[in-house]
C-alpha cells in the first residue's frame, strides 16, 4: 500500500512529501518550515494522496501543477484541466488547530468548540481546500447559520453567529499564516448585536430578596448581591479561600456540573474585601458548615450547589413570589456593579472586585444605569465647581472667605438707623418689672 511520508530537507529545514506512484519514487518540495503544526498539515495532504492513489483517481498534475515530474504521468489522450489544491482542506486543518489549542482551553469551552465544529462548521466548510475558501463562501455560510433555529424555535442570535464566525476566522487566519495564503476572513465585519440585558435590582429589591429567601440561602444571596461573584465563582468557593479574621476571601476556581474549572481569565483570580454585611453572611454560613465538606455553599449531602437546581427551584420561584421581573441569577452580579458605581466607589477598585482587568467593560456595560441611582441633573458637579472656583477667586482677589463673626458685622453695618435702634431696644437687659410688663 502506498504511504506518503513527510520528510525534512537538511539544507533548508523545509518539509517535502516522499511517496511512490506507479512504481516511481516521487519527492515534492514545499516551502513549509519544519514545525509540528506544519508536519501535521502536510501529513493530511499525504493521506489524501494515498487515498486517491489507492482509489485510482490520483492526478499528479492536479496536486503538483508546477512539478517537472508531472509531465511524466500525463495521459497523452487526456490532460486534465482541473487543479486540486496542495493545501489541506478546512476540515483537516481545523483538526490540527483544535488539537494545538486544547492546552489553553478549559474543558467546558473545549467541548463547546468541538460541538460547534462538528454540528455547524465542518458540514459546510470541511471539504473545501483552504486556498479555495473565498469571502463569498464565508458570507454564504454566515447567511446559512442565520437561518438555523435557536432557543425557543427562534432564529439564532447575532451574538451566537458572531461567535461561530470568530471560530472560523481563527482557523482561516492561522492557516493563512502557515501556508502563505491571504485569509478571506480578515476584514469581515461582525453583525451588530443588541446590548446585553442588564436588569439590576435596586437596593430595596436586593434587601427584599435577602430577607425573603429561605434561611439557608440568605448568606448565598447576600454575598452574590454585594460582591458580584459569577455563578461558577460563588459555587466554587471553599473555606480555605475565606479569611474571616482579615475580612477577605479569594477566588481561585469555578464550579459547574462539569466539575471544578479554572477562572474565566487569569485576572479573575482575585482577593475580595468583605463589607460588614458580607462578613456577617460568611459567619452565618459557617453555622451550616458540614464536617469534611470543603465547600462554602453546599447541599444537605455536602455537594456544591447545583446552579440549574438553584435557578429553577429557589431563584425563579422567589422572584415570582415577590412579584419581581423574572431574570437570571447573573443579574445579581449586575446589581453589585451598579450599586458600587452609584455609591461613588473608585471604578478601578470596582473592576478589581468584579474581576475585570480594566474599567472599559465596567463603563460600557453599567454606566448607563448609574444616573438612575444618583443625581442626574448636574447639581453635584455644579456644586463642586462652585465651591472650588469660588474659593480660588476669593483667594486671588485677596478677600478671605467670610467667617460667622465677619458675616454678622457685615449684616449690622447694612442696617438702617431705625432698624439698628430697634435691635438695641430688643437686646437691652430689662428689670424684672419691665420684662413682666413688656409684651413682644
Amino acid at each position: 500500500m502506498p504511504m506518503a511520508k513527510v520528510r525534512v530537507r537538511p539544507e533548508t529545514r523545509t518539509l517535502y512529501l516522499d511517496f511512490q506512484y506507479q512504481s516511481v519514487r516521487c519527492r515534492e518540495q514545499t516551502a513549509l518550515a519544519d514545525t509540528p503544526g506544519n508536519r501535521r498539515a502536510l501529513e493530511a495532504v499525504g493521506k489524501r494522496i494515498d487515498r486517491d492513489i489507492t482509489k485510482g483517481r490520483f492526478d499528479y498534475r492536479a496536486y503538483f501543477p508546477d512539478s517537472p515530474r508531472a509531465a511524466q504521468f500525463d495521459d497523452p489522450a487526456e490532460v486534465s484541466d482541473a487543479v486540486v489544491s496542495t493545501t489541506p482542506t478546512f476540515g483537516e486543518f481545523a483538526e490540527v488547530w483544535f488539537r494545538e489549542s486544547i492546552p489553553r482551553w478549559r474543558d467546558r469551552y473545549r467541548r463547546s468548540i468541538r460541538d460547534t465544529l462538528d454540528r455547524i462548521v465542518l458540514p459546510v466548510l470541511g471539504e473545501k481546500p483552504l486556498d479555495a475558501v473565498q469571502r463569498a463562501d464565508l458570507l454564504a455560510f454566515q447567511a446559512h447559520i442565520a437561518l438555523r433555529a435557536g432557543r425557543g424555535r427562534q432564529t439564532i442570535s447575532a451574538r451566537r453567529i458572531n461567535k461561530i464566525m470568530t471560530l472560523v476566522k481563527a482557523i482561516l487566519n492561522e492557516s493563512a499564516d502557515r501556508f502563505g495564503l491571504t485569509s478571506p476572513a480578515r476584514g469581515l465585519k461582525t453583525l451588530k448585536q443588541r446590548r446585553p440585558d442588564v436588569l439590576p435590582f435596586t437596593l430595596e429589591e436586593a434587601h427584599l430578596l435577602i430577607s425573603r429567601v429561605r434561611p439557608d440561602y440568605k448568606p448565598y444571596l447576600t454575598i452574590r448581591l454585594l460582591t458580584g461573584l459569577r455563578t461558577g465563582e460563588a459555587d466554587g468557593l471553599q473555606w480555605q479561600d475565606v479569611d474571616i479574621k482579615n475580612a477577605c476571601f479569594r477566588i481561585e476556581r469555578t464550579h459547574s456540573r462539569d466539575g471544578d474549572g479554572d477562572t474565566k481569565t487569569q485576572g479573575s483570580k482575585r482577593t475580595i474585601p468583605m463589607v460588614p454585611q458580607v462578613l456577617a453572611a460568611f459567619e452565618a454560613q459557617a453555622r451550616f458548615r458540614l464536617p469534611e465538606c470543603p465547600w462554602v455553599f453546599h447541599s444537605s449531602q455536602g455537594h456544591p450547589i447545583d446552579a440549574v437546581n438553584f435557578t429553577n427551584r429557589i431563584w425563579y420561584p422567589l422572584l415570582r413570589h415577590l412579584d419581581l421581573k423574572v431574570r437570571p441569577p447573573y443579574q445579581m452580579r449586575h446589581t453589585a456593579a451598579t450599586l458600587m458605581l452609584a455609591s461613588g466607589e473608585n471604578p478601578e477598585w470596582i473592576a478589581s472586585v468584579l474581576g475585570h482587568s480594566t474599567t472599559e467593560m465596567l463603563f460600557r456595560v453599567y454606566s448607563r444605569y448609574v444616573p438612575n441611582l444618583t443625581r442626574n441633573d448636574g447639581q453635584a458637579f455644579a456644586g463642586l465647581v462652585h465651591s472650588r472656583l469660588s474659593g480660588a477667586e476669593s483667594a486671588s482677589a485677596g478677600t478671605p472667605p467670610s467667617t460667622p463673626v465677619e458675616s454678622l458685622l457685615q449684616a449690622l453695618q447694612a442696617l438702617k438707623p431705625n432698624e439698628f435702634a430697634e435691635l438695641l431696644a430688643r437686646s437691652t437687659p430689662r428689670t424684672p418689672a419691665e420684662a413682666s410688663s413688656h409684651v413682644d
